[in-house]
């Protein structure tokens, strides 16, 4: 791939042309959308454009492709693992103002969206359908960005990830060309699939413009409660045997001991701070009983105190929404750190051996590192709390995760199960998928030649 360019006075003034005032080059608005929430350094582009349409998309790229110059999309910016950091300067192109929703068709349970078009305000337009859509990874975070990162979070159990719901994209390629993947059908065997491979690729390969979403009903009933357990091993335990038993929930979280604590203390909870699991039950009043009632006796086998039940939607928003603050509740407890989030997901069968081998090591690092996670799916992360500037226990905090994530790959696991890769997990891809990693580059070479989209991102320089 040829060496990218920075912004050049040429393309500057091609790019002011197109979109007036809705170019900035502001030092603040540049900051803002070269760092996300994760602990990775950021990088702010060059200039930002704020594209109202696809064939605007197009035109900015096409003007950025013949100046060889980066281009890196943006959100929302709340992705984990440094994603939208301009690591070689160029133009963020911020979707934010593409923020329409195009359709919903309620008979056949899809929708279309821009890209710009948030989570929370995808379900707030559907409230009176009696629909909604259920990928819900905390953040309000945007749709086309949870798409680009292979979104998935608390629902994912029963749900899926975006991989599963997103039926068709509409696409800029690296040279300009706007392209349509997929449709509304619910399957085709027509040609290769697109949609999957730019569902995950993070905007190295394009920028995601539009999306057709799946849909689904609003169960007839929900239920959710809370189970503290003796011990973390008794909680993932019951994870494993729901799972395996087929029980159709909708969401297991758990929260370690530490993470418990410091969760019912930042959102007035008043659970005690033991290993816990949060669940959710969807379906018809009898299903959901006979769901909760299962759990309820596996839980008790391995230690599970008296289920809490939150059935009023008021007291499951306050229970989901202190589940989603797990990261600003757990900075709470080293007030002034730095809070460096990770992930990866093992086989449900490996995941009790996984967590257990984890937290030891956390312990004999002598490291603070509160653990919760999607464990319906395998999934679990850490947010290891540094103090500024402590360089020692910065470089303790790196060689656990290295571990841990070797750990998670030599289960039959993966490095990330919903952070994506960024820049921050590219020193493991080779481990995970060897060979593979060589295809993919061809894949980027043939999509994006001049490697203008977001580099340095995914593969390994």
């Amino acid at each position: 791939m040829g060496a990218v360019t920075a912004v050049t006075d040429e393309l500057m003034d091609a790019l002011k042309a197109l979109l007036g005032e809705r170019l900035s080059t502001s030092a603040a608005v540049r900051e803002q959308h070269g760092k996300d929430v994760s602990f990775h350094e950021g990088h702010p582009p060059d200039a930002v454009a704020f594209a109202e349409t696809t064939e605007e998309v197009a035109e900015i790229v096409r003007l950025c492709a013949a100046h060889k110059t980066p281009i890196v999309p943006f959100g929302t910016g709340t992705s984990l693992e440094g994603h939208i950091s301009a690591l070689k300067g160029g133009v963020c192109i911020d979707l934010g103002r593409m923020n329409s929703i195009i359709e919903v068709n309620g008979e056949d349970l899809d929708c279309r969206v821009q890209a710009g078009v948030t989570r929370k305000q995808l379900n707030e337009y559907l409230r009176d359908t009696g629909l909604f859509f259920p990928i819900d990874p905390g953040a309000d975070a945007s749709l086309g960005g949870m798409a680009a990162t292979r979104a998935s979070g608390t629902n994912a159990v029963r749900y899926g990830t975006m991989r599963e719901n997103v039926l068709g994209l509409t696409v800029v390629t690296a040279d300009g060309r706007i392209i349509r993947t997929g449709g509304r059908a619910r399957k085709s065997s027509a040609g290769y699939d697109l949609t999957r491979l730019f569902v995950g690729s993070e905007g190295t390969l394009g920028v995601i413009t539009e999306v057709q979403l799946r849909l689904h009903g609003i169960p007839e009933a929900i239920s959710a409660a809370v189970c503290p357990f003796e011990t973390l091993e008794g909680a993932v335990n019951t994870v494993i045997l729901t799972i395996q038993s087929g029980i159709p929930v909708a969401r297991i979280e758990l929260l370690d001991e530490v993470q418990m604590g410091a969760c019912s203390e930042y959102s007035d909870l008043g659970y005690p701070a033991l290993p816990t699991l949060f669940f959710e039950f969807h379906g018809t009043e009898a299903g959901v009983k006979e769901q909760a009632e299962r759990v309820a006796e596996l839980a008790s086998e391995f230690g599970g105190r008296d289920f809490q039940w939150a059935t009023q939607q008021e007291d499951r928003t306050r229970l989901w929404q202190a589940r989603h603050d797990a990261y600003w509740a757990a900075k709470a407890l080293k007030p002034g750190s730095g809070g460096w989030a990770t992930d990866v997901c093992v086989p449900i069968s490996r995941l009790a051996e996984c967590i257990m081998e984890t937290k030891r090591d956390i312990e004999e690092s002598g490291l603070l590192a509160p653990l919760v996670g999607h464990v319906g799916d395998g999934n679990f992360h850490l947010v290891y709390l540094l103090a500024e500037g402590d360089e020692e226990e910065y470089r303790r905090a790196s060689a656990h995760n290295d571990r841990m994530v070797m750990r998670a790959i030599a289960m039959g696991g993966t490095c990330t199960g919903e952070h994506g890769v960024g820049y921050g997990k590219i020193p493991f891809l080779q481990a995970e998928h060897g060979e593979a990693v060589a295809l993919m580059r061809q894949i980027k070479q043939a999509l994006d030649p001049d490697g203008i989209m977001n580099p340095g991102k995914v593969l390994p320089a």
